[in-house]
């Protein structure tokens, strides 16, 4: 379709309404593909996007939005933007972007991920179920063994002269699998983030996950204490990413965000530094604009425990006298401008992860954790987790363990950080966009989940009618 040709109608007949205005457009495509017992048990293709459009009539912005693509919605669009434009209150300067003087060059490997047959993907899929199933007889069932990937593509143009647009792709599969021996039973993972297929191994990650699962049986919990703690890279990216929203410059003009007035501040640990690359060789969020049009900047959010910047669009940097970082962020063409990150990481260090767990004479490494919606406080810092990994005993893993909860404070953690790793890795519930090393914590609070006792209270509560 000609993006660019409806763009400039709809922008033509709008000026006679408004002052200035702007067409923003967006197209995903995603395949999911999910096989069970050797046979595809999902394969799905959809296809979502449309067109929105921003509007400034009497100095207030007005939206609306359609997916339907053709000339038969301008009317339509630019009335209701006009007509929404009526009842905005908000004392905060909405912004149509004139456009930056110099947008980078994305650098990317090309992906072939388009030219892989669905054929091939099953069969990927299928080879690797079957490959985790016959590895060891303690596996149990292959719980899930899938494939996603997905195309997007952004137009803008507007009535300043910004005309932007791009396209990105990429994939990732994963498997988890359940074994058991006897009535002990425990799961294992193992997943991939890329673009290139023809670089994924099912038999790695076949092996990855059976030897997860297997190394966790047999596993209980630890004794109540405060001990130093090694974390997974993927769930400090995941911890990380749970607490992103402090960053927000939104987030710290409404007062909920514990980061306010800290820029300049050291809010970390010396070692610890935070970066945000849009233009990451092969990133998922690699991109050289945002979606108000405003180009993306590399920087360090954290360097070496100071706080450099908070993250802004157009609207919050107005707000206090800055110029944006590229943040703009649409969740959907739907969706009005917020903020969100691009590639986020933190700087990997020297050590492999056998020299972080060498230095612990007795601590936990935690491989896993749940609760990252319910069981932390992004305004306060604190968070409680239930976890699962492995006790550390003089500088070597003992044995697994779970039903523990580990307890601490974002804030603490980041300036109780002793060690980091040099094993990056970017987290698959992130979508593949926020990275981290595994990370050594001096000390934090772990506490035995009372599964037994819990149980027996219920068992009473239920019998005794209390």
């Amino acid at each position: 379709m000609d993006y660019r040709h409806l763009s400039q109608e709809i922008l033509n007949r709008g000026k006679e309404k408004m002052e200035d205005l702007e067409v923003f457009i967006q197209n995903n495509k995603q395949i999911e593909i999910r096989t069970f017992n050797g046979e595809v048990d999902k394969y799905s293709i959809s296809e979502s996007g449309g067109l929105s459009l921003r509007g400034i009539a009497h100095g207030k912005m007005g939206y609306s939005y359609t997916e339907k693509l053709d000339e038969s919605s301008i009317d339509m669009l630019i009335e209701e933007a006009y007509e929404n434009s009526k009842y905005i209150d908000s004392p905060d300067k909405e912004i149509i972007f004139e456009g930056s003087y110099k947008y980078e060059e994305i650098q990317q490997n090309t992906s072939n991920l388009s030219n892989i047959a669905a054929e091939e993907k099953i069969q990927f899929l299928l080879d690797l179920e079957k490959e985790a199933l016959t590895m060891d007889n303690r596996v149990a069932s292959v719980q899930a063994s899938a494939y996603q990937e997905f195309q997007s593509e952004r137009y803008i143009m507007n009535t300043k002269g910004v005309d932007l647009a791009d396209n990105s792709t990429g994939a990732f599969a994963y498997i988890s699998v359940i074994v058991k021996d006897g009535e002990d039973t425990k799961t294992g993972l193992s997943y991939r983030i890329f673009n290139d297929f023809k670089e994924v191994d099912y038999k790695e990650m076949a092996k990855e996950a059976v030897e997860e699962g297997i190394s966790m049986l047999g596993a209980s919990s630890i004794k109540s204490d405060t001990y130093p703690i090694i974390f997974k890279n993927t769930v400090f990216a995941d911890i990380l990413a749970a607490f992103g929203s402090i960053f927000s410059a939104d987030q710290v003009q409404k007062g909920l965000s514990l980061l306010k007035d800290k820029v300049g501040e050291k809010i970390a640990t010396d070692i610890f530094t935070v970066v945000e690359d849009p233009f990451l060789l092969d990133g998922f969020y690699s991109r050289a604009f945002d979606d108000e049009g405003h180009k993306t900047i590399y920087k360090k959010i954290i360097d070496k425990g100071v706080l450099k910047t908070y993250l802004y669009n157009l609207k919050t940097a107005n707000k206090d006298g800055v110029e944006s970082t590229g943040n703009g962020n649409r969740g959907s063409y739907k969706s009005p401008v917020t903020i969100a990150p691009t590639n986020v990481y933190i700087e990997k260090g020297d050590k492999s992860l056998e020299d972080l767990i060498s230095t612990i004479d007795k601590g936990v490494y935690i491989i896993s954790v749940q609760g990252l919606h319910s069981g932390l406080n992004q305004v306060s810092g604190d968070y409680s987790l239930s976890a699962y990994g492995y006790e550390i005993e003089n500088g070597k893993i003992k044995r697994p363990v779970d039903q523990i909860t580990i307890a601490g404070n974002f804030f603490e953690t980041l300036m109780d950080i002793e060690a980091i790793g040099n094993d990056l890795e970017f987290s698959i519930p992130m979508f593949g966009y926020i990275g981290s090393p595994s990370i050594k914590v001096k000390k934090m609070s772990v506490s035995v989940i009372l599964i037994t006792s819990l149980c027996l209270f219920l068992t009473v509560f239920y019998e005794e009618g209390i």
